[in-house]
């Protein structure tokens, strides 16, 4: 569909793409900035600098050139997947801990571009989903926190707390049910505005903070807090962007289909440093780190549009959305009850995609199986009970006090060890069959 011609088509277009990523790039940091403990006003600033950073990283991929930018039609935003490692390093090192983490991986990300092809047989399905599901099942508790009302709220699980979270549930699965295309792509947009208007008429929302509010703000780079480098947060982000690296180069793929538009690997060495570069930015505007959104890709294949401009103009809106602080605010009085309701769904997904992940790994290996459940037993042990290796030296608790980490650092350690190995096995005895196959033919020839 040509829309070059038609400006008013390629900004309703762009819009369109701000829609069905909206919900999911303004409520990590609602999530996070809550854990963090971060007041009305700083939260607000959080989501701001959120959108202007969104905004800007999905330029940097679009606009394609000699060192960087994948050419393709990708909106970015931050991932779920970075959420609770994030929280993790936030409670232990505060939000310069985060963000030094953050610049670290993006670093890290930028130098691995080039190599990534070959790292990446490091990190096969077994090894994705299971790190994958680890994560979003230590994302469950904090939406079921936020559906009673919030860990520490006055009414925590209370019964209008519950029936607005429920609903707000109830409400995406029905629209997921019954409506199709870009309707259920904002489902979750949808179920938070309908439960933040039930909660407003239910009393439980003042507007007078985004009266109060201004209609422009600048944003500056650093504002909340100069990063600081821990090696444990290092490690553990640089993780979550090795796997957001791999969900990206399958979105690459797909979208390169959809506009048959060929990858070769210097088109993906430049996606990969685009999203090196789009983590680093958002380590310094004390933002998060930046990966590809799927939903967008669904949203090219409903309108058939696959114009690198509307995307562009979808960047564009998000860094025009970043400096008007009245919309941030408006974001922030979503309440506890409504986001969770939505995080049930959102996080649940992200298992879910974990689970599909591991769909793709062949069950009748013992050996598959003993490295899911020993990582995600590790992972999900060490996160309960995180003293379990309090008594060892401190150069070991870095690899082990973070579930997370620990979790995927088995899985990574234990693949090497069942998959390496039977590769060899496999290798050496298909040159034996072959061998005996050339002895056999030589016979018959003679």
């Amino acid at each position: 569909m040509e829309t070059g011609k038609q400006p008013g088509k390629v900004l309703s277009l762009g819009f369109q793409h701000v829609l069905a990523m909206y919900a999911g790039a303004v409520i990590v940091p609602l999530i996070i900035g809550g854990a963090m403990g971060l007041s009305a006003q700083e939260l607000a600033y959080l989501v701001s600098i959120d959108l202007a950073a969104s905004g800007l990283a999905t330029l940097l991929q679009v606009w394609k050139n000699k060192f960087f930018g994948i050419g393709l039609p990708v909106v970015l935003g931050c991932s779920f997947t970075g959420v609770a490692p994030m929280i993790a390093i936030g409670k232990e090192y505060g939000l310069s801990g985060i963000y030094g983490a953050i610049i670290a991986s993006g670093i890290i990300i930028l130098v691995l571009s080039t190599f990534f092809s070959k790292i990446i047989k490091l990190f096969p399905p077994v090894v994705i989903g299971t790190v994958v599901t680890v994560i979003g099942v230590t994302l469950i508790p904090v939406a079921i926190n936020n559906m009673a009302g919030g860990q520490g709220a006055s009414d925590f699980g209370s019964p209008k707390n519950l029936i607005l979270s429920f609903s707000v549930l109830l409400l995406i699965i029905l629209m997921n049910r019954f409506f199709k295309g870009f309707i259920r792509a904002i489902s979750i947009l949808i179920g938070l505005i309908a439960g933040t208007v039930a909660a407003y008429f239910m009393g439980m929302i003042d507007l007078g903070s985004v009266q109060d509010s201004a209609w422009y703000r600048i944003i500056e780079p650093l504002h909340f807090s100069t990063p600081s480098f821990h090696i444990s947060a290092i490690i553990t982000m640089t993780i979550v962007a090795i796997v957001s690296l791999i969900e990206s180069t399958g979105v690459f793929f797909a979208l390169s289909e959809i506009c048959d538009q060929p990858l070769d690997e210097k088109s993906l060495e430049r996606g990969y440093r685009s999203e090196g570069l789009a983590v680093i930015i958002g380590g310094l505007f004390n933002a998060f780190p930046y990966t590809t959104f799927s939903q967008n890709v669904g949203l090219i294949q409903l309108t058939k549009v696959k114009s690198r401009t509307v995307i562009a103009v979808c960047g564009i809106f998000l860094i025009v959305l970043g400096f008007i602080p009245k919309i941030s605010t408006l974001t922030t009085l979503i309440p506890n009850a409504v986001l969770g309701g939505a995080m049930i769904a959102m996080f649940g997904m992200v298992v879910a995609s974990g689970v599909r992940m591991l769909s793709k790994v062949d069950f009748n290996r013992q050996d598959n199986l003993l490295i899911i459940a020993c990582s995600i037993g590790l992972g999900l042990g060490v996160t309960v009970q995180p003293d379990l290796f309090a008594k060892l030296p401190i150069g070991v608790q870095i690899i082990t006090n973070n579930g997370i980490v620990a979790g995927s650092m088995t899985a990574i350690i234990l693949n090497l060890i069942f998959n390496t190995g039977r590769k060899v096995k496999t290798s050496k005895a298909k040159s034996k069959v072959q061998s005996q196959v050339h002895i056999e033919k030589q016979v018959q020839i003679r």
